[in-house]
């Protein structure tokens, strides 16, 4: 038997009489006869609405992140514009996303197929997507493989991700409260800024499993003329 099936073993043990609320029964002979507690708290410090959406802009600034923010009715011209700036020529859209958030994008559009290879992928130039929900505390999103999401790999090979945000409906304070909106059972992909990695000598390098640029556009009821950040 190998560490792992030993370690996995136990586990499975030590779950068997658990009940639903996290209990055991009496007189179980299992080692833990009490159930985990889980009065951590879900949030730190009391913020408002807009206090939390400033601090998710923050958080995924510091992260790296490019951070926008627009009116519903503006959309569509900073998408257009982010991939314009960015000269790409092409761009994967998942099957599910508003066609109006694309409404003034001159790149080909890619759509997201299953039998798209890793290399074909790679030859994109940028990918466009919504989310599930984002937490502000960890300055983290999380894509659900949602129709408007697509599959996990068009937003790890794509060297550019545009991430729309609807604020303050997708937007919570912590990962607590962000994991009661997900469901375990799909594929969750947990974003906190442009992949990244340390060598030994703590040196950063960007993009080595994910894009390299990570552009995060958030949209509310605001004019980006009328916001202060």
């Amino acid at each position: 038997m190998s560490s792992r099936e030993r370690i996995l073993g136990r586990v499975r043990r030590a779950l068997t009489d658990v009940r639903e609320d996290g209990t055991f029964p009496p007189g179980s002979d299992l080692q833990y006869e009490r159930a985990v507690r889980r009065d951590y708290l879900t949030e730190h410090g009391n913020r408002t609405v807009e206090q939390t959406v400033e601090l998710l802009a923050e958080n995924l600034a510091d992260y790296r992140a490019v951070v926008h923010r627009c009116a519903e009715a503006e959309l569509a011209a900073v998408i257009g514009r982010l991939l314009s700036e960015r000269g790409a020529r092409t761009v994967v859209v998942p099957p599910g996303l508003d066609p109006s958030w694309l409404t003034a994008v001159d790149a080909e559009r890619i759509a997201d197929r299953a039998e798209s290879t890793p290399l074909e992928l790679d030859r994109v130039d940028s990918v466009v997507t919504a989310c599930a929900v984002a937490a502000a505390e960890t300055g983290t999103i999380v894509l659900d493989g949602g129709p408007d999401q697509g599959r996990r790999r068009i937003t790890l090979v794509p060297d550019h991700h545009i991430c729309v945000v609807r604020v303050p409906d997708q937007v919570v304070s912590s990962v607590p409260q962000a994991l009661r909106r997900l469901d375990p059972t799909r594929p969750l992909t947990w974003i906190s800024g442009p992949s990244a990695t340390s060598d030994i000598e703590l040196d950063r390098v960007e993009g080595v499993h994910g894009p390299r640029t990570l552009e995060v556009v958030l949209v509310g009821g605001q004019s980006s003329a009328e916001v202060n950040w």
